[in-house]
């Protein structure tokens, strides 16, 4: 057990804490019966109401390990006012398990007005930025058509975007949430539209890397990452799609004689690589490369998404808790053997007899 918050609670209050940043605990080594300290992102805040009448706060605090549920049971709509989502909090608090799920229970805590580290609340990616744009370049390199080529070295030139394209994630929640994750969701689906058009000699192979660059450089838009990863305005109220085909057709207007048949080809694979119209596709995909683009992007977010789920995932035993999103569990550990669930005392001939 790690003993901070208790003498801290009492020393200090409920609402301030002594700050000793050596002491952080991660959020992904917090373990049943741990008292902790340290400063979190409060991702999400709710009041809520008990049976009996009383307030409470209900939060999910992160670092750049994780995220975990969070309780006030005293003094919830004096503590309340104090933050907002999106505010870095100091804690002090007890770990503890609630319906097979870790939380805390906070006993105290003070709004961080300077942050001195934003990189302690935003993961990052465990791949190198520098070797990802390497392997991005070389592959980008590989398109023969001038046209398509000219558009590629327009984007990769820009150090506006370039900068923002290094940095950002490619989503707010399920798959590559995380500094750095655009560029390795981009450069992993050129990797696999490098492959499947070595597989399928029919597809335009210079249409397909270039679809599968540009599929999502409209995140750079549609998405904020300063403490916490959430939409922008324009991720709102237009979305990455739309935004992407936008970026598109300003760097074309910078291009003399740009076949319009490519441009339009580009534009649906931004457009339809989605999808279905459920999924936020404007349009769905209406020819080869649009749908190998499609399959490619989706098979690459669930891989990343739900490995990292399962990953995460604190339930005890062999099966992850219930995802909300795809309406299962998933296997984590192993297949346990059905001689496991025999009762050894019994003999096989009994065994056979109690199933009549």
């Amino acid at each position: 057990m790690r003993t901070t918050a208790r003498g801290l609670s009492e020393r200090y209050g409920c609402t301030a804490l002594k700050k000793n940043p050596d002491s952080h605990i991660w959020v992904n080594e917090i373990r049943e019966e741990d008292e902790i300290y340290g400063s979190y992102l409060v991702r999400t805040k709710r009041l809520g109401m008990t049976r009996n009448g009383d307030p409470f706060l209900s939060l999910t605090l992160a670092d750049r390990s994780g995220e975990i549920e969070a309780k006030v049971w005293e003094r919830a709509n004096e503590l309340s006012a104090l933050f907002d989502e999106g505010d870095v909090i100091e804690v002090a608090g007890r770990a503890n398990s609630y319906r097979g799920q870790l939380q805390v229970t906070l006993s105290g805590l003070k709004v961080v007005k300077e942050v001195p580290d934003i990189s302690l609340f935003l993961e990052k990616s465990s791949k190198s930025i520098s070797e990802m744009m390497g392997s991005l370049r070389e592959i980008l390199g590989e398109i023969t058509d001038s046209h398509m080529r000219a558009l590629v070295e327009k984007f990769l030139s820009d150090r506006h975007f370039m900068s923002l394209f290094k940095k950002a994630p490619a989503a707010k929640n399920f798959h590559h949430n995380y500094i750095g994750g655009l560029l390795e969701h981009t450069l992993s689906v050129c990797q696999l539209a490098r492959m499947v058009a070595d597989h399928y000699p029919e597809l335009d192979r210079d249409l397909l890397l270039t679809g599968a660059f540009l599929h999502d450089i409209g995140k750079v838009n549609e998405l904020q990452f300063e403490r916490q990863i959430d939409y922008t305005d324009e991720g709102r109220l237009l979305g990455h799609l739309v935004s992407g085909v936008s970026m598109v057709k300003q760097k074309l207007g910078a291009l003399k004689n740009f076949p319009t048949e490519i441009s339009l080809r580009l534009e649906h694979l931004i457009l339809s690589h989605h999808g279905t119209h459920e999924f936020g596709s404007p349009k769905r995909p209406k020819f080869l490369e649009a749908f190998a683009l499609h399959l490619i992007d989706d098979l690459d977010a669930k891989v990343n998404g739900l490995g990292r789920f399962i990953e995460k995932d604190t339930q005890k035993g062999d099966w992850t808790d219930f995802n909300r999103l795809f309406e299962r569990y998933f296997l984590k550990g192993r297949v346990q053997s059905a001689e496991k669930n025999k009762d050894p005392g019994l003999r096989e001939d009994k065994r056979q007899r109690a199933l009549f």
